[in-house]
Formats: structure tokens, sequence, C-alpha cells
């Protein structure tokens, strides 16, 4: 059957609406081009990822920082990302260029200018990814995880009011349901996209939609920015590109929609990939009671307290507490062929150090509710928290030990929890709590967390028998590996000009975002910070933006 095809013109084609391609349309915009931005799905996607984040922000020495007594430097910031990131390959020399821009923006204007456009933070700054107990090695040494006033969605707001005011002057024009499937070329510069137009579809934000063609288009453009994301929702491609063995089940962390397919795209038309096997995924997923996309999970995010125990009921090595190294922990995990883990708590733990990840799982801090952010610092859960608690597949308690592994066994099937090793292993726990002081080191990370005030007042519940009936019931929480982010990506120069494998520009060709791997095709290496996705997603669009529009 033959479809419609339609010409599109701009000066600027920015492929992808999410925060780095709504970011790079806007920076375009404000240069004086005209822009066109693509997305495949319906305009109720627009912002992409970012609208259903927390909003975390890394920042380097900030006033928020300073007055809860946070002594952070450029230096030690700098020390601990390539600690974390461990660049090994000869491919990672773009990659540590932009890890050093993007720490010098972190500590320079990057709060600044968010401020200019009217982004907030939490007073109480965040202490994620503390490490794997090195000096030299991966995590923070200080808090640096800054919440948006607003979470995802307020960092978006202020960048959205610019594309409708440029659409409102002419300057853009934005085309949903037009899938990006090639690059044009002329004369061995890109000159556009080809693609198919979907049709129309009234999913709502984040649900799949329909991937029926009704047309083709091709774009023209003096220069293209690519900025289609990561792969995380496309399980098929994780599988692919994972280092080793992938786990057989998966929780998806972003929508169907991230997909990596134009990844092929940009390869076929002479940008390298690279680092593809670098993934930033989560250990710590639960399946979400109300799912919005195809396996949809959510991400605990946990004070250091639970015990964190394999499928088999072994308490995981240290550091390999809540909160610390994720990469390690899902190595480990993934190592031992385990589809699942599980953390077990007590009802005073997960009432103080319980949060769950994304902008909908906050109302609070989303809706910029200062009663309901009040209702925090009060004995009892969170209402999302207690909900899972309610209603979540993976949430189970019992007032004994026993009672407890005989329903962990039940939720999985198996008998791989011995009820008397974990009564014996919760024990040995308790007596440490009990000697006031103990050889246990994570208690001993517990005490140290509650120094500093943010984790004292809202975080890390004060060491405790976790057998105390006082503090019960007793809770287990199955846990499962949440896909998310791609840290490898399209090599780019600090103009976010997309490089080929000779490492010569391919011109007008540029790439922001997770598809550009937040900059360099990996300025993470390994690992991440945290607070770093949707900054690297800013300043690369910011980057890509006024490059293609000849500002850089």
């Amino acid at each position: 059957m033959e479809t419609d095809s339609t010409t599109l013109h701009a000066d600027v084609v920015v492929v992808g609406a999410g925060l780095a391609g709504v970011v790079a349309a806007a920076e375009a915009c404000r240069a004086g081009s005209s822009v066109l931005l693509l997305d495949q799905e319906p305009e109720a996607s627009l912002g992409g990822q970012a609208h259903w984040s927390f909003g975390g922000i890394f920042l380097v020495n900030s006033p928020e920082q300073r007055r809860l007594g946070v002594r952070d430097s450029h230096e030690l910031a700098l020390a601990d990302w390539f600690g974390s990131a461990g660049f090994d390959r000869t491919e990672d020399a773009w990659p540590r260029r932009w890890a050093q821009a993007y720490v010098d923006f972190a500590a320079g204007e990057k709060r600044a200018w968010l401020r200019s456009l009217g982004v907030g933070f939490f007073p109480l700054v965040q202490w994620a990814e503390r490490g794997d107990g090195t000096a030299e090695g991966h995590g923070n040494s200080v808090p640096r995880f800054h919440v948006a006033w607003g979470t995802g969605p307020g960092i978006l707001a202020p960048f959205l009011a610019q594309l409708q005011e440029a659409r409102n002057s002419g300057r853009l024009r934005i085309a949903y349901r037009h899938r990006g499937t090639s690059l044009r070329r002329s004369a061995g510069a890109v000159t556009g996209v080809h693609g198919d137009v979907l049709a129309a579809s009234t999913a709502a934000r984040g649900a799949a939609s329909n991937r029926t063609v009704v047309g083709s288009f091709t774009a023209f453009g003096q220069a293209v920015v690519v900025a289609t994301g990561g792969i995380g929702g496309n399980f098929e491609l994780v599988r692919q590109q994972w280092p080793g063995t992938a786990p057989e089940h998966l929780l998806a962390g972003v929508p169907a929609s991230v997909d990596g397919l134009f990844q092929h795209a940009v390869s076929a038309a002479g940008g390298l990939l690279i680092n593809t096997d670098r993934m930033w995924h989560y250990p710590e997923g639960i399946s979400n009671h109300s799912p919005v996309w195809p396996s949809h999970g959510i991400r605990i995010l946990s004070g250091p307290s639970p015990l964190w125990l394999d499928a088999q009921g072994r308490r995981l090595p240290a550091p390999l507490f809540p909160g610390f190294d994720s990469l390690g922990a899902v190595r480990h995990l993934t190592g031992l062929g385990h589809g699942h883990s599980w953390l077990v708590l007590n009802r005073t733990i997960l009432d103080k150090e319980f949060a769950l990840s994304g902008s909908e799982q906050n109302p609070d801090l989303t809706g910029k509710d200062f009663r309901l952010l009040a209702r925090r610092a009060l004995p009892g859960s969170v209402g999302p928290v207690q909900e899972f608690l309610d209603r979540g597949v993976d949430f189970l308690s019992a007032h004994t030990v026993p009672e407890l592994a005989t329903r962990m066994n039940g939720l999985t099937g198996t008998n791989d929890i011995d009820g008397k090793a974990l009564e014996a292993l919760i024990l040995a726990r308790d007596r440490q709590v009990s000697s006031g002081l103990g050889k246990d080191a994570q208690l001993n990370a517990i005490r140290a967390a509650r120094r500093f005030a943010t984790d004292r007042l809202i975080r890390v519940a004060p060491p405790h028998r976790l057998l105390d009936p006082r503090h019960g019931p007793l809770i287990a929480v199955r846990l499962s590996i949440l896909t998310r982010k791609s840290l490898g990506g399209i090599t780019t120069d600090l103009q976010s000009r997309v490089l080929d494998a000779a490492g010569a520009v391919v011109p007008g060709l540029f790439a922001a975002g997770e598809a550009a791997g937040f900059g360099g095709g990996g300025m993470h290496g390994y690992r991440a910070l945290e607070g770093t996705f949707l900054g690297g997603c800013l300043f690369t669009g910011r980057s890509a933006g006024r490059s293609a529009a000849g500002r850089e």
C-alpha cells in the first residue's frame, strides 16, 4: 500500500523530544535558527523520561551544601568522578574531556544558570552512591544530590515555556508521530532525516503507542541534532549489549519508546558508537502496582539500614549496602545467576528510610506542596511507600522470622530462604547493635551517615535491634534488576559534533543526551555518581543546540 510522503525544512532538525532534545531546540531557537523538533511519540509524552524523574541534580560546593556543613570542592568532585568512571579504554579520550568539562560546569555556572531559569532546590541535599569504601575509588565523598523543587517536571518547565514562545513566534515546529529511521547525506555532510509518519495516538504519557505507519517524511536542515535517548525500554537490545549474561527477569525503568533504534541510523551515516556495554541499571527495582508501560518498575531509594540478602538469604558483602554501589551490587547479584534479591528490615526503618524514585512517587516535591512535604518529618511512611506496602506484590510482612521466611519462599516458589539461618543472621546483627560499638561494617556506616544533618533528620533511622517488637513488624522486599540508562553512545567532541571512527567530524551532525552517552560517548565511564543524567542532558543539549545554530 502506498503512503503519503511529506518534505519538511528548517535550519536545525532535532530528533527526539526528551530533555536533551527540548533544550537543544530551545537553544537553537534562541540563537535565531528555525527549528523542527521530531518525535515518534504523541504530544502527551513531550519531555520524555525527564518528566518521570526525581529531579536530582549534581552540584559541587553549592550554597545548599554549605548550609548543611558539607565541605565540597572542584578537586574532590573531580577525583570522585574519575575514581568512579574507571576510564580504561583508548576510546575514552573524549569521555574524559567531557567528564572534566561537566565537573567544571557543576562546580561553576550550572546552579546559577538553572536558578536564572526559575529552577529551585530542596534545601536538604541527599547523599547518593556513597561508594565502595575506598578514598580513591567509586562514590561521592560528600552529599551532592540536589532535588529540584518540582522534581523532573520542574526542570522541564522553563524549557517547555521557551519552546511554546518559539512556536508562537514561528521559529519552531514540533512534528509528533514522526519516527526517524535514517539520516540523509549529500557531499559527505548530513543534510536531513528520513522516516515514518505514524498513526495518531491518544496514548497517555509513557504508555505504549501504536507503530502503524501511515506515511513517510524527509526533513532537511543545515544541521541535525540526535537526541533519541537510550535503550532501557528495549530488553532485546539491553541483553545484546549486556557485559556477560543478562538476567532473565528485568523490570523497565523507562517507557517502551526508549528503544535505541536510531543508533543504527547514526552508525550508518558514519557516526562512531562506543562503550555500548556500559549501562547503568539498578538492583533495587520493584514492580509498579499501577503500571504505565510494559514491565514498569520503580526504584526504591533506601537508606543504609536494611539487610541486603541474595536470593538464597546470604548477606551481600561489604560495602554493598543500600545506596552505596549500584553497579557493584548488580555485578555481584548477576554473577550469582540470581534474578532477585531481598531487603529485610522492620517498620521503623521503612518509615524513616524508604523513598521511591520518580516524580509521580513524590507528589509533595513535584507539586511543590509544603504542607504535604512537612508530613515527611512525622511518624509513619509517606503515602506512596504505604501504598506499595499495601498493594505491592514484592512487599511482605510478618511478626516472626520463620513466618517471614515462609512468605519469602512462597512469593518465589522456592525453598531458598532457610528460616533458622535468617534468624541467626539477624540475631548476630542485633548483638552488634546491643554492644554499643561493634565490628559490623554496615552498622558503622549507619552511625557515620547520621553525622550528616539530612540523614539524621529524614533518611537514616537510629541503630536498633531489627527484632525489637517496638519497631515491628518485620518486612521483606523482593528486588529485581531495573533497566535505566545507557552510559555509552555516540562519540562527540566538546561542541557536540559527531565524530567518525577516524576521529573526524561528521559534517552537519550533532548528538546530545543519553544518545551521546551524556557527552563524548560515555562521560560517566563505568559508574555514575547520580544527579548527573538530567544534568548531562542539560549540558549536552545546550551545547548541541548552540553549536548546531552556529553559536559555538
